[in-house]
């Protein structure tokens, strides 16, 4: 039978997803064709790729690489837009059928709502979309009987397990976690850890702001959230499980004690394939696992003292309102400073412990309420950190 080929909209082309997914295009080009792709800041590589790939748009959010792409492009019938307004535009043309929301942090909540109201299928790769408005985002999907296929690895094999299983209750999830470069590390030893060790991931390759979440826990947190909204389960539902070799990708537990879990390489191209391709399942050129060779499957549980940014995700998300929104604000700004070298590791979780103690709490949030409380919650933490300096500088 002949499948119809899907034009995909990807936001966030030059990042890790955005470059995985591209892979996963080339090889199946009688499948999938990149439609529009839409980079932040990385002009060099979208060029390349809008070559590469001849997409019928590319959008660079920094107005100020416009001329270049511009240019660059000009012998080419490519339309070339600029500026978040154009993003939010691009993914509602009729003739994208799915949009890979890949961008990275807030910015890729209100392009993936128009989506959704275009009625696109959304590939989910940003995961603050449903961490800050997970309520919303569920709420006008189902309205606009739009299709959200996770590309998250763990969601992806939660929801791999679920097909199905129809109406069978969920006992629990069980979202596995790689535990990250300082799985082992101390209380202690984690107060002096470096930037080039917090990026050295033992397992995945992905971008710098996911890589350092991962170090954190904070990534697992903000899944947890994801999780409670995708398959509407409670957050008591979902347990978390450091799993150290990335091998099980995440099980469901069923009421009568049967687990079904999804295992695979630890290769972003399979989920990313997946959502594209679902229902069906296609060649991947990825090798399968060897059993025989899988030395051990290991499983411990979180530390939560040592990695506090888990416990205000879940404390977060039983706050409810605009609480989460708070908690992606006040990390992204952290973790952005962290990057810069400007504080240390455990300062994160001090940064976000305080925003969520001292930013306005909003219980029914509304749209606009989610845009106000990012800024003021991003304010917050940069006065905080600025006291901070100042304190430090006097104290010298």
């Amino acid at each position: 039978m002949e499948v119809k080929k899907r034009n995909i909209a990807i936001l966030g082309s030059t990042g890790s997803i955005g470059t995985q997914a591209l892979d996963v295009i080339s090889r199946h080009p009688d499948r999938f064709a990149a439609y529009a792709l839409v980079a932040n800041n990385q002009v060099e590589l979208l060029i390349q790729q809008a070559r590469t790939f001849l997409p019928e748009v590319v959008v660079i959010a920094n107005e100020s690489r416009y001329e270049q792409l511009k240019e660059a492009l000009s012998d080419l019938p490519i339309k070339v837009w600029c500026g978040s307004s154009a993003i939010e535009e691009v993914v509602q043309d009729a003739a994208i059928d799915m949009v890979l929301t890949a961008m990275v942090g807030f910015c890729g909540l209100k392009p993936t709502i128009n989506a959704i109201t275009a009625g696109k299928a959304i590939a989910l790769a940003n995961k603050e979309t449903l961490v800050v408005a997970g309520e919303l985002i569920t709420s006008l999907a189902l309205k606009h009987r739009t299709p959200i296929l996770p590309v998250d690895s763990e969601h992806s094999a939660i929801f791999q397990c679920l097909n199905g299983e129809g109406n069978n209750r969920i006992d629990k999830i069980l979202l596995t976690a790689s535990g990250g470069p300082f799985r082992t590390y101390s209380k202690e030893a984690l107060k002096t850890v470096s930037k080039a060790e917090a990026l050295a991931h033992p397992n995945w390759n992905m971008g710098d702001k996911v890589t350092i979440d991962s170090s954190t826990m904070m990534n697992k947190g903000f899944e947890m959230i994801e999780a409670k909204w995708l398959f509407g389960v409670d957050p008591e539902q979902i347990e978390v499980l450091v799993h150290p070799q990335s091998i099980i990708h995440s099980m469901v537990q069923f009421e009568d004690g049967s687990v079904m879990a999804q295992l695979g390489q630890p290769d972003m191209r399979l989920p990313i394939q997946y959502a594209f391709s679902y229902p069906h399942r296609l060649e991947s050129g990825i090798a399968p696992l060897d059993f025989v060779k899988l030395a051990q499957l290991t499983f411990e549980q979180p530390d939560m003292d040592r990695f506090p940014n888990l416990l205000y995700a879940y404390e977060a998300i039983r706050a409810g309102g605009n609480m989460p929104c708070i908690l992606n604000a006040a990390n992204e700004v952290a973790v952005s400073l962290f990057l810069e070298e400007r504080i240390g590791f455990v300062q994160m979780s001090r940064l976000i412990e305080q925003a969520m103690q001292r930013v306005t709490f909003v219980k029914k949030p509304l749209l606009d309420d989610y845009l106000h409380t990012d800024q003021e919650t991003r304010e917050f933490v940069k006065s905080t950190y600025r006291n901070l300096q100042s304190i430090n500088n006097v104290n010298k």
